[in-house]
């Protein structure tokens, strides 16, 4: 199981809402079969707001979860690109990079 906490910037919000709703309706086909072709059984996500802005909580479980992020940036299919063009454009994120920081540590 992964999860990925994702600071949202503040201007993209109704964007990503727009998006995460096509991934449930118009897109939920294709999203579905990258999950599928990426090793996910499950891939939700959540929005959190904090005092320091809105912040998206990513799910990723099954046997592809511990390297979902490095599967899609070292794919180049069409969802692929449009995926990680959208978590650049929504998180200033690029997922071909390492994540900055160290990684999060199981407590409990």
């Amino acid at each position: 199981m992964g999860i990925i906490l994702a600071p949202l910037k503040k201007d993209k919000l109704d964007a990503w809402k727009d998006w995460a709703k096509s991934l449930s309706g118009e897109q939920n086909d294709a999203f579905n079969a990258f999950n599928k072709k990426h090793g996910l059984t499950r891939h939700d996500a959540w929005l959190a707001e904090t005092p320091d802005g809105p912040v998206v909580v990513a799910l990723h479980e099954g046997p592809g979860a511990d390297n979902f992020l490095q599967s899609v940036a070292s794919t180049d299919g069409a969802f692929e690109n449009s995926f990680k063009e959208k978590v650049m454009e929504f998180h200033d994120m690029d997922i071909s990079a390492p994540p900055p920081g160290p990684a999060p540590v199981k407590m409990i």
